[in-house]
């Protein structure tokens, strides 16, 4: 035995100061899902002791995996190291700008490099950047000058096969909430990310996220339960109330890029309203807010839920339905592969990579025959080399879309242009300016607030544009969530208790028939598909008419405000209940059952 498993006092060394490492990682871990607060940190050591240490060891074994495979044992252990930092810093810098952690499907953008680093530009400092420089030189650095300890290939085959084990075992066991793991204080929260990962660390929750679902199976779920729901739905009447235009008309979604009403923080003044057209025009035309289920990102998760009329609302917090489920399936309904059927042309239409949030393999699922992307937009208008394709252009792209076509079209333009971050210049210099703001938050806000005056000017575009299109045309236009701004801004403002507040943004109907001027209030993006087809009078499948009735009783539905007819509710009652129960029961089957529904209430 000795002959193959040669101990030595360097490899011995060199395993603990492994073991030492897995608890230096693990408290950075931490301290990264804490505000960097070095006394919290020890403070939630001494409450949840056991899950810092059994943290500690998973993350020396994940040292060891590396040691094992690379050659030399520092060598490998120290790359793993710098791994794991990273996505600490990454951990760190998510939570401080959209107020989420990091999810294991957030991984699945690393192939999206390129795009990434354009979009998180402006989020790392000058010296967050010398600092992280400095870190791996010191690394390199040790890795130079640490002792060469080679394991011998009987010995490093162990240590593999070893650690893989017990790293598949550790997540097994805080995926499957087994007794072992609750026994050291570990629970499961998956309806609040931030709080699990404070409360559980880092290593619990993000291994605990890899194997979870979107949502848990309702109680009576069943074949016979989605038949009675799909009868119960069929048989109401169809309520359109707009004026069916002689032939079918061109649906047209814009889901607009960070993009909300600035006008609407109190505090500040400015030198000129930057939604001149907006403002002008929305008491003539149905307009009102969109309760957006996410603020400053995750923009896949409101798409989804105006595509496909299922809400975020019952789905485990953080869900991100686009990585973590819909590419798993062949086919989805949505109003997509609604229009689909009744002949419908369906394209999409996003100037940036096509691979971000899957879309490129998401669409096809959802119906959509043509995805128009930034690989096809060579030569598309951007005020600076360096800037996001602009909204004007976006715009001019799709009106182009519905003129070639001789068929009715659904077009879906997800736009670019006011993404983080958010850079003088970028978008050319500023135009309006912004007072009553902190002077070191000047530049940012007053660049925010140009760029939505530049969205404004392609809506006043479009809106000439419209009456020159002969087929009738509805435009549905809405902003994705609020911007990633620095937190003080919207301080500053007052809305830091304001949950209904940070997540409306502007929400406005066009079109070049009667749709009527009525007022729509703050709707969540899943009942948009229905109201559209109750504004332009077509006949709504029984799906639409639930989330017709929903609508009317909660026209507001989100994890952080409920918003009825009158205001915010306080208390569901037993109708809206029974509505939210059917509506998952629902969601479930569509997503994580057997799809009964699909052919029963579409």
């Amino acid at each position: 035995m000795r002959l193959f498993f040669k101990p030595s006092k360097r490899l011995g060394v060199a395993l603990l100061s492994l073991f030492l490492g897995g608890f230096i990682l693990n408290f950075i871990m931490q301290a990264a899902s804490l505000n960097m607060d070095i006394g919290s940190v020890f403070a939630w050591i001494s409450q949840y002791y056991w899950l810092y240490i059994s943290g500690s060891i998973f993350f020396f074994f994940v040292l060891v995996l590396f040691a094992a495979i690379i050659p030399n044992v520092y060598s490998g252990a120290l790359i793993a190291f710098l791994a794991c930092f990273i996505l600490a810093v990454a951990h760190f810098k998510k939570l401080g700008t959209t107020g989420e952690p990091l999810f294991p499907w957030d991984l699945l953008q690393v192939k999206n490099a390129k795009g990434m680093s354009k979009i998180t530009k402006g989020m790392i400092s000058p010296l967050e950047v010398a600092v992280v420089i400095i870190l791996i030189a010191a690394l390199v650095y040790l890795i130079y000058k640490l002792p060469k300890v080679k394991v011998q290939l009987p010995l490093r085959f162990t240590m593999v096969i070893v650690s893989g084990i017990m790293i598949s075992c550790f997540i097994q066991m805080v995926g499957g909430q087994n007794v072992l793991a609750t026994s050291m204080k570990y629970q499961s929260i998956p309806w609040n990310q931030k709080v699990n990962y404070s409360q559980n660390g880092f290593v619990y929750a993000f291994t605990g996220n890899l194997l979870q679902d979107l949502m848990d199976k309702p109680e009576g779920y069943s074949q016979e339960a989605i038949t009675a729901i799909a009868k119960k739905y069929s048989g109401l009447p169809d309520n359109g109330t707009g004026n069916a235009p002689a032939e079918q008309p061109n649906i047209m979604f814009i889901m607009d890029e960070a993009f909300f009403d600035p006008t609407r923080l109190p505090t500040y003044t400015f030198s000129e309203d930057p939604l001149q057209f907006i403002h002008q025009v929305q008491d003539s035309t149905p307009s009102g807010y969109m309760l957006s289920p996410e603020f400053g990102g995750n923009t896949a998760n409101i798409e989804f839920e105006a595509l496909t009329g299922l809400s975020m609302y019952f789905l485990k917090d953080g869900s991100i339905p686009y990585q973590q489920r819909l590419v798993k399936m062949s086919s989805l309904p949505s109003i997509v592969s609604i229009l689909k059927e009744r002949g419908y042309q369906t394209k999409a239409l996003h100037p940036f990579d096509e691979t971000f949030y899957n879309r490129n393999r998401v669409y096809p699922i959802l119906g959509f025959d043509q995805f128009t992307s930034e690989k096809e937009l060579q030569n598309a208008d951007r005020f600076t080399s360096n800037g996001y394709i602009s909204d004007m252009f976006a715009v001019k792209e799709a009106v182009s879309e519905l003129n070639v076509s001789d068929k009715p079209t659904f077009l879906h333009l997800v736009t670019m242009q006011n993404h983080f971050p958010f850079t003088k210049g970028l978008n050319g210099p500023n135009t309006i300016t912004v007072d009553g703001v902190k002077p070191e938050y000047k530049d940012e806000l007053e660049t925010y607030v140009h760029d939505t005056k530049l969205t404004d000017d392609a809506l006043a575009y479009l809106s000439e544009e419209l009456k020159n299109i002969k087929r009738p045309t509805v435009v549905v236009f809405w902003g994705d969530h609020l911007p990633a701004l620095s937190a003080r801004i919207y301080t500053q403002a007052g809305w830091d208790d304001n949950p209904r507040l940070k997540h409306e943004t502007k929400l406005l109907y066009m079109a070049n028939f009667d749709i009527g001027k009525q007022s729509v209030g703050t709707l969540s993006p899943a009942w948009l598909g229905p109201t559209v087809f109750q504004l332009s009078g077509q006949k709504m499948p029984p799906y639409y008419r639930l989330l017709e009735k929903i609508k009317a009783e909660i026209p507001g539905l989100n994890k952080h405000v409920l918003i009825g007819s009158s205001g915010v509710i306080p208390e569901l009652n037993a109708k809206q209940q029974e509505l939210l129960d059917d509506y998952k029961m629902v969601e479930y089957d569509l997503l994580e059952g057997k799809q009964y529904a699909a052919n029963l209430l579409f």
